[in-house]
């Protein structure tokens, strides 16, 4: 059975200056997703049904429910612990 063993960031402090970053990446997550259904067929319904491909988070992401949200922001927020425990640097230029 697989086990998920993702890298542990807990020690990592996120930087203040990285938290409007989390949300840009988070936004962007939620846009690569959308593309890729819409590509496979997928399109909105106000239920999720996966014979008709159909789900209600076709949507700009700033119209998603906050869950769902969340979800997108934690992608982003453990992207970006990674990449500094990794040893990497995010500056803006």
């Amino acid at each position: 059975m697989y086990k998920p063993e993702p890298a542990d960031t807990s020690s990592i402090k996120m930087p203040d200056e990285l938290l409007l970053l989390k949300e840009e990446i988070a936004k962007n997550v939620h846009e690569v997703w959308a593309e890729g259904r819409i590509k496979e067929g997928w399109r909105f319904g106000t239920v999720r049904n996966d014979d008709k491909k159909e789900t209600p988070c076709l949507v700009p992401y700033e119209e998603l429910p906050e869950e769902e949200k969340e979800y997108d922001r934690n992608t982003a927020m453990e992207t970006i612990k990674l990449i500094i425990k990794l040893g990497y640097e995010i500056k803006k230029k």
